[in-house]
């Protein structure tokens, strides 16, 4: 049976998901905007920083969003700027699927995560994650212009949107350009941790 189809993002308090220039990714802004993320054991062991790290919600909801998917559709804007970022060990340890007009062989990397590069559009990538993920979910890494583009084609399930206390004032808006007469939403989860809100949201057509 097919998994769901989900994003799940950091997001500024005025809506931003990243700052317009990939140059400034891993910036003061970019970084507060991950203060989640950083201190948890989770984030520390998948990128093999060693032992040590917080335990608490912010934690077990990685874990949670790691653990269920089975393979990752990004953008070129994203992969561009991790290919300068990650580690030998890229953090997604499966199948991942870049859309983009680059023609490239598949690029393997240790730990078990493949990148493949899709030329003719999100339809396919989807469709080949889907593949590769089995019964397990596929995520909408990112970024947000992916994202938006799967969401405008009704291709996404869920929402889940971690709210940091930060206001970046410019950016890449995550809802810019969204079709909102098409997508509602229900409510699964509205929860506080002390450096996020976490968001999700059940996507079903008007």
């Amino acid at each position: 049976m097919a998994g769901t189809v989900f994003f799940s993002v950091s997001m500024s308090l005025d809506g931003f998901v990243a700052p317009e220039s990939s140059e400034d990714l891993m910036g003061p802004l970019w970084m507060e905007l991950q203060q989640w993320v950083f201190p948890t054991r989770f984030f520390r062991e998948n990128l093999g920083l060693g032992e040590g790290g917080e335990e608490g919600r912010d934690d077990a909801i990685l874990r949670e969003t790691f653990a269920r998917t089975g393979a990752s559709v990004m953008g070129k804007r994203m992969f561009d700027a991790g290919e300068r970022m990650w580690p030998e060990e890229a953090p997604f340890h499966t199948p991942v699927f870049v859309v983009t007009h680059e023609e490239r062989d598949p690029w393997e990397r240790p730990g078990g995560t493949v990148f493949h590069f899709v030329n003719d559009g999100i339809g396919s990538a989807l469709e080949q994650a889907r593949a590769a993920a089995g019964d397990r979910d596929v995520r909408i890494a990112g970024g947000g212009a992916t994202i938006l583009e799967h969401v405008n084609a009704g291709l996404v399930d869920e929402f889940s949107v971690a709210v940091s206390p930060v206001l970046f004032g410019a950016g890449v808006r995550l809802f810019e350009g969204v079709d909102a007469a098409r997508v509602a939403l229900e409510v699964v989860r509205s929860e506080p941790t002390p450096r996020a809100t976490h968001l999700t949201y059940a996507v079903r057509e008007r």
